[in-house]
């Protein structure tokens, strides 16, 4: 087991002979379309996101990332932040699952050496598997203890993202005896492994969320991706930067929920509903109070925008610089991701706040459907708060320290 020094950055346009930018995004715009027509009904029927699963698959979205090589899309990440954001306008909870496969699928790209990540790559692309967990810190951690053979994994994980569907889990784990924190991969048909559909959340529904316990699972060392320890020791500027890469797909899921809730406001608004003046006549742009909204919401979208590019050209530039990456690069990288995570979080929950109120009692209809944007939007805040890291960004500011070494939900 060892710890990557320089996980493969963004490919340039010149070096990828797979399909482009615009191919990917086309794509994604097709799927969330796809998505779109039954979003209502899918989400009041909350059934496991098989068939979804299913649509992003056939669709070529599940490999993006991996190499063409592997017969995979090739893409870099701001091809996949795009995607994420474009799905997450049709169907919050499938952009969720989407973004956490992405995280997930390459982060053996930091943690192990390019050998054996290569091997997971490949067979992910094959097979493609969708990949679902999480490597945030738990309360009560997993146990990771050394056998003759390897390891054995046990313990409960209350919550991860796309367990109910994944053909891959990536959890984190303490070893036994030193409480090294590591990530590691499994295989969820294994019989010691039971997934429980149980967290029952309000929002974000079809995110295939639940908890996974591990009764003596089996553990090769090769499937020991590497260590999650903050030590700078052991961290380097470079492996730390998956803690932004993956605070970054919250970013653009929140600002999609933000764009696909405005827009289907937008939509209900041209058709002459105004809940503040019935009279006004069909398709009237006369509603001042209405303007007066939408143009509030349209500056806070447009300014958590901004600063998620300005975020996404600092993680690109980061990848770029390589193992030249130093501390102070990643803590300006990881700062001005948090600060458009504040950003992003606060657009989204006024937006799909504020819409209802747009829509007016209509809005309560579960019919329209307008609701799910605010529970979508207000489950992922819950799991992913950014309040605590404001004082992060302050003491940055303010002292210079460096942020903590913190992985999404």
């Amino acid at each position: 087991m060892g710890v990557a020094t320089a996980p493969s950055g963004p490919a340039s346009e010149a070096d990828r002979t797979g399909p482009g930018r615009a191919h990917w995004l086309q794509v994604a715009r097709e799927t969330a379309d796809d998505l779109a027509t039954d979003a209502v009904a899918r989400e009041h029927a909350g059934k496991t996101p098989f068939d979804e699963v299913g649509r992003l698959r056939e669709a070529g979205l599940l490999t993006l990332l991996l190499p063409t090589e592997f017969e995979g899309g090739g893409a870099d990440w701001r091809t996949a932040y795009a995607v994420v954001r474009e799905i997450a306008a049709a169907d919050g909870a499938i952009g969720q699952l989407l973004g956490c496969h992405y995280f997930l699928s390459w982060s053996a790209r930091f943690f192990t050496e390019p050998a054996l990540a290569a091997r997971f790559e490949q067979k992910s692309a094959a097979e493609q598997w969708c990949w679902g967990g999480g490597l945030a810190r738990q309360e009560l951690p997993l146990a990771l203890t050394r056998k003759a053979k390897g390891f054995v994994l046990d313990g409960r994980q209350s919550y991860a993202t796309g367990v109910l569907v994944a053909d891959r889990l990536v959890v984190r784990a303490e070893r036994a005896g030193t409480g090294e924190p590591l990530a590691v991969v499994v295989d969820p048909a294994h019989p010691g492994v039971r997934i429980d559909g149980d967290v029952d959340t309000f929002g974000q529904r079809l995110a295939a969320g639940g908890s996974v316990e591990f009764d003596s699972v089996p553990v090769a060392a090769d499937d020991v991706l590497g260590s999650l320890s903050a030590d700078e020791d052991v961290l380097s500027p470079l492996v730390a930067l998956i803690s932004p890469i993956g605070r970054l797909l919250s970013v653009q899921l929140l600002l999609g929920m933000t764009e696909g809730v405005l827009a289907e406001a937008r939509e209900y608004s041209r058709a002459g509903h105004s809940p503040w003046h019935p009279a006004w006549p069909v398709g009237s742009p006369q509603d001042p109070q209405t303007l007066t909204v939408y143009g509030e919401l349209t500056v806070l979208a447009r300014a958590a925008s901004a600063l998620a590019e300005q975020a996404l050209e600092a993680v690109h530039a980061g990848l770029a610089h390589g193992p030249d990456l130093t501390y102070d690069e990643y803590a300006d990288i990881s700062v001005l991701v948090t600060m458009a995570e504040a950003a992003a979080s606060r657009a989204a929950q006024e937006s799909t706040t504020r819409a209802l109120d747009i829509v007016g009692s209509r809005s309560a209809s579960s019919r329209l459907g307008f609701d799910r944007f605010w529970r979508n939007a207000r489950t992922h805040t819950l799991y992913e708060p950014v309040a605590h890291r404001l004082r992060d960004v302050g003491d940055y500011f303010l002292n210079g320290a460096h942020p903590p070494f913190v992985l999404p939900a």
